[in-house]
């Protein structure tokens, strides 16, 4: 059985490492590349950068940034937000990333997957998908809606369908955030997340709503996840990588070992 990852998320505004719950209120929390090094020497096994805004504001992703925290750290480093060509994906690359997630764009193109998988290879491209639980339906049937440009736009766009179709095209793995339960605190979406990673032979990372390390150790095991994404519970220094490590030990969590 491979280890599971533990892997901070860095979500980045204007420079900056900002949180906030479920996509709003989001309050500035510290220097993306500090909190990269910090992290790095803390014991984790990845670390996921996201430029939340860009795809919002059409712009370009901060390539400064990812060059400077790429420099900083020695393990597999993750980059999204505002990624809209495969053009964008070999910048980020060439900054020192080994992953690019798409988001937004790979939902208005899903050939971005194919090109990206073909260039780069599969193992460089990440799905990113934010998703919000709705009233299932005949276009909905997971009960499980796409949504994109950083929370703002609901697609029509069924959740398992998505993560179906972007497996054979070409994605190396699924993000999958909840959006209901992003920075509540209260716990991994353990139905969504099992829904999706019992479904695509691609590892899936879990992300959403961890408060607790008996988050993880649920949705690691229940939900069947790859690799559990945190924030809110280690940036404000609640529980620290090495802490969440040994709980899941205990729990018979196979995770490597923190330095």
């Amino acid at each position: 059985m491979l280890s599971k990852r533990i892997i901070p998320c860095l979500d980045v505004r204007e420079g900056r490492t900002t949180k906030g719950i479920k996509f709003k209120n989001n309050v500035d929390i510290g220097d993306p590349v500090e909190m990269a090094q910090f992290y790095y020497e803390s014991g984790a096994d990845e670390i996921v950068f996201y430029d939340i805004t860009a795809s919002h504001e059409k712009r370009d992703i901060m390539i400064d940034v990812v060059r400077r925290v790429a420099e900083t750290i020695f393990i597999p480093f993750s980059v999204g937000g505002g990624i809209r060509t495969v053009g964008d994906m070999q910048a980020v690359i060439l900054a020192g990333a080994e992953k690019v997630s798409v988001n937004s764009a790979a939902v208005k193109n899903p050939d971005i997957i194919a090109e990206g998988a073909r260039l780069f290879g599969s193992q460089c491209i990440v799905l990113g998908m934010d998703v919000k639980k709705v009233e299932k339906s005949e276009t909905i049937p997971s009960g499980y809606e796409i949504v994109i440009n950083g929370g703002r736009k609901y697609m029509g766009i069924d959740a398992l369908e998505w993560a179906l179709r972007a497996q054979e095209l070409g994605a190396g793995e699924i993000c999958l955030n909840s959006i209901d339960a992003d920075g509540t605190r209260e716990g991994y979406e353990i139905n969504l997340t099992k829904l999706i990673s019992t479904s695509v032979d691609i590892p899936v990372i879990a992300s959403g709503g961890a408060g607790e390390p008996i988050h993880l150790a649920d949705v690691l095991k229940k939900g069947c996840a790859d690799a559990a994404l945190i924030a809110s519970m280690t940036h404000y220094g609640t529980y620290t990588v090495s802490e969440i490590k040994d709980f899941l030990q205990k729990e018979d969590v196979k995770v490597r070992n923190s330095w």
